[in-house]
């Protein structure tokens, strides 16, 4: 019985499945969305709000903390210098998952996970 244990397995041994969510967790900072299937997204989330709170937070603790998770020192950096300062004044909801249908091969259920500041650059063709 599972009583009481939270979170997904995903199908995956723990060390695996704690690799493979540091490595979402990096990429969403470093390019601010992801595809994947919607219960790594849900995963991916849970993480990624705490990162940000930590980064709000911005003493030298918090960014040693952010360091041991993520490793990464220019992704960590970003945080807490751009990504920090754009929800200086938000109490949570960092992030949304937009489902997007299912997958081709295996009919996973895909989702976008992305930061809600997320804007996509649109490029202007009649200026060209």
């Amino acid at each position: 019985m599972r009583h009481r244990k939270a979170g997904r397995r995903l199908g995956r041994t723990t060390s695996h499945r704690e690799a493979m969510v540091r490595n979402m967790v990096t990429s969403v900072f470093e390019h601010e969305r992801i595809v994947t299937t919607t219960p790594k997204a849900k995963e991916v989330r849970k993480v990624v709000d705490k990162m940000i709170t930590l980064a709000k937070r911005g003493d030298l603790h918090a960014k040693r903390q952010a360091l041991s998770f993520i490793r990464s020192r220019d992704i960590v950096a970003k945080l807490f210098d751009e990504i920090s300062e754009q929800f200086a004044d938000r109490n949570g909801g960092y992030t949304r998952i937009i489902q997007t249908g299912q997958r081709r091969g295996d009919a996973a259920p895909m989702a976008i996970l992305e930061l809600v500041t997320y804007n996509e650059s649109v490029v202007d063709e009649t200026d060209s």
